[in-house]
């Protein structure tokens, strides 16, 4: 399984950017999927997540500018970056919840992750 995150690139401050993450291989099922990121020198967060019915979480720090969402027909996460910040400036990682096909059970994921920058 792999988990193959694009769409980060170089924005000024107040502008957008919309990252997908398409997990591919023998796929049973995918359960929760997310998006996290790490600036230089700082730990890996959780920035949003959305399960597989659809119920979404938020850090405090996205809250109102980000937007998560997915389509489970074609195992892709999104998340729409509005309204962005130089502090949104990291390394952005897709995570997820994969079950293949001849295993019963779910497995951690990471993608390989898409600079964000977020500059004048």
């Amino acid at each position: 399984v792999q988990l193959q995150a694009c769409g980060g690139g170089l924005v000024q401050p107040g502008g957008s950017l919309r990252l997908s993450c398409a997990a591919s291989g023998t796929i049973a099922s995918i359960n929760t999927m997310g998006w996290y990121r790490q600036a230089p020198g700082k730990q890996r967060d959780l920035v949003a997540r959305v399960t597989t019915e659809g119920t979404r979480y938020y850090a405090d720090f996205v809250k109102g500018r980000f937007t998560i969402s997915r389509d489970n027909a074609k195992n892709t996460v999104y998340l729409q970056m509005n309204s962005l910040k130089p502090e949104d400036t990291a390394v952005y990682y897709c995570n997820a919840d994969v079950r293949v096909v001849v295993d019963t059970r779910y497995h951690n994921r990471w993608g390989q992750g898409t600079l964000v920058t977020v500059s004048s």
